[in-house]
């Protein structure tokens, strides 16, 4: 019998890690589409009220995180290695903070989000967050991994796309806004949004050490 059958054997019957896990993604996934909601609104009060929502959640986001630390601290048996469910709980915890970060800056800053590089990001962030909700849930049982790999991928090619509108956008900000202000303004939200796929992909190559120690 080989090591990572015997560490089956072992595993917590209640799972607590796969439910806390699969908890946090789809809390991150909701405000994934809450933040796309957040640039389709023209309504400073009503981007505000669903900003709140996405804080609410990013705070239950962090109660979450908090219990699989804890959790990590209790067990001494866990479903895969403690390091990587801590790299993975963080890295998801990173995707919910930008998230929140991103949609912030638009309010704060009073940017108008009717902005093509604006909304291109906020659909690529709610694309990754949907094939990391995906490769997590399918952890529970490890049965279709081709399902996770695709996930995978995905994920890093959502991430190059982010970089490349990062970057025209970037480009189209200079050649077009006069106002200094408002490129510093606009090349932060930029920035934040680029993050949140950057953990996105963070999040997916931990996934991919799991699975290739486990499955």
């Amino acid at each position: 019998m080989g090591l990572n059958s015997i560490g089956r054997i072992f595993m917590p019957k209640n799972k607590i890690f796969y439910e806390l896990f699969e908890e946090v993604v789809a809390t991150v996934h909701q405000m994934s589409l809450l933040l796309k909601l957040v640039v389709q609104e023209t309504d400073f009060d009503r981007r505000s009220s669903l900003i709140k929502q996405i804080e609410d959640l990013e705070h239950k986001n962090d109660e979450s995180t908090h219990r699989i630390f804890t959790e990590l601290g209790r067990n001494f048996i866990t479903p895969f290695d403690r390091e990587d469910i801590h790299y993975l709980a963080s890295a998801l915890d990173d995707i919910a903070d930008y998230i929140y970060s991103s949609a912030k800056k638009i309010n704060f800053y009073r940017v108008n989000p009717n902005d093509a590089g604006i909304q291109k990001m906020t659909d690529l962030i709610e694309q990754s967050c949907v094939q990391i909700k995906g490769a997590v849930n399918e952890l529970r049982n490890m049965k279709n991994m081709r399902q996770i790999t695709d996930a995978l991928v995905k994920v890093n090619s959502i991430e190059n796309q982010a970089d490349d509108i990062f970057d025209m956008s970037i480009d189209r900000l200079f050649e077009t806004e006069p106002d200094a202000k408002e490129v510093i303004k606009k090349r932060e939200i930029y920035h934040a949004m680029e993050t949140a796929t950057d953990k996105c992909e963070d999040a997916a190559n931990v996934i991919e050490s799991i699975i290739v120690k486990y499955a």
